[in-house]
C-alpha cells in the first residue's frame, strides 16, 4: 500500500486535504475501491478554477460534518448537476471548552476529543456511515473544516469496518498533517486569526491508534459501537460489498 498517499491525493487550488480513501487492503486481502469515497477540507471554496476537476469526479453526495454556524459562516459546496448535499452535525463539545495546553501530549488530547465526539455524536456518525454504505450515493465526499478530525473519525471508522489495519488507518489519518500546513498558510494569507485553545493542525498516528483501541475497549468492536449507534447489519454488509473489490 502507498503509505505516503501521493497517488491518492487530488490537487485542487482552493482545497488542501482532498484525497481518495481507497487503495488500502481490507478483509480477506480485498482492496478498498478507489473513486467511491473521498475526504476533504471544506468544499465551499470550490471556484471556477476547480469546478471542472471536481465535476469530473462525478460526485453524487457530499456529507458536510461542520457545525451549523460553520456552514452559515462559510457557505456550502456549490451546486453541481446530480449532486446532493447532506449536512450531518455529530454533536460534540466545542474545542475551546477543553482547550489544548501548548506542550501537552497532542496525541492524548486528540484521542480524548475524538472519544468525546464518539460518545455524543453517535447519531450523526451512524447516519454518515449509513450514507457511505449505500452504493446509490457514490461517489461520496466527506468533509468538515480542515478535513482532519470529524472527517478523520468518519473515514477511520469506515476503514475499520472494511478490515483495514489500524496502522494503515493511522498512517492515512497522518497525511492530513502536511495538508494542514498548506491549509494554515492559506488561512494566514486571509488575515484570519486562529482561536485560542485550538491544537496545531498536526495528526500524530498515535491519536488515531489510541482512539480506535479505546473505542474497542469500551464497545467490544467498531462494529458493535456502530450497531449501538444505529448502523444495521444490512448496512455493514452493503458497505463491504460496495467498497471492497471482489475476491
Amino acid at each position: 500500500m502507498d503509505t505516503t498517499g501521493t497517488d491518492r491525493r487530488i490537487p485542487f487550488s482552493a482545497m488542501f486535504n482532498f484525497r481518495d480513501v481507497g487503495g488500502h487492503t481490507g478483509h480477506d486481502g480485498r482492496t478498498v475501491r478507489r473513486g467511491r469515497l473521498y475526504r476533504s477540507d471544506s468544499l465551499h471554496r470550490i471556484d471556477d478554477t476547480d469546478r471542472e476537476a471536481f465535476a469530473a469526479l462525478g460526485v453524487r453526495t457530499v456529507i458536510d460534518l461542520r457545525r451549523p454556524y460553520e456552514v452559515e459562516r462559510d457557505g456550502r459546496v456549490p451546486d453541481f448537476d446530480g449532486l446532493t448535499w447532506r449536512h450531518i452535525h455529530p454533536e460534540h463539545a466545542e474545542w475551546h471548552e477543553r482547550p489544548y495546553e501548548p506542550g501537552a501530549d497532542l496525541a492524548r488530547y486528540l484521542a480524548d476529543r475524538y472519544a468525546d465526539l464518539a460518545a455524543t455524536g453517535t447519531a450523526g456518525l451512524a447516519e454518515a456511515v449509513g450514507l457511505i454504505a449505500d452504493s446509490a450515493n457514490a461517489p461520496v465526499v466527506v468533509h468538515c473544516v480542515a478535513g482532519k478530525d470529524r472527517t478523520g473519525i468518519v473515514c477511520g471508522l469506515t476503514l475499520a469496518l472494511l478490515g483495514v489495519p489500524d496502522e494503515d488507518i493511522a498512517a492515512d489519518y497522518a497525511l492530513s498533517t502536511e495538508a494542514g500546513e498548506r491549509f494554515m498558510a492559506w488561512f494566514a494569507s486571509t488575515g484570519q486569526q486562529v482561536r485560542p485553545g485550538l491544537p496545531p493542525l498536526t495528526c500524530p498516528e498515535q491519536a488515531m491508534l489510541l482512539f480506535l483501541a479505546e473505542l474497542r475497549e469500551g464497545h467490544g468492536s467498531v462494529e458493535d459501537y456502530l450497531r449501538h449507534a444505529g448502523v444495521t447489519d444490512a448496512q455493514l454488509t452493503a458497505l463491504r460489498d460496495h467498497l471492497l473489490d471482489e475476491v
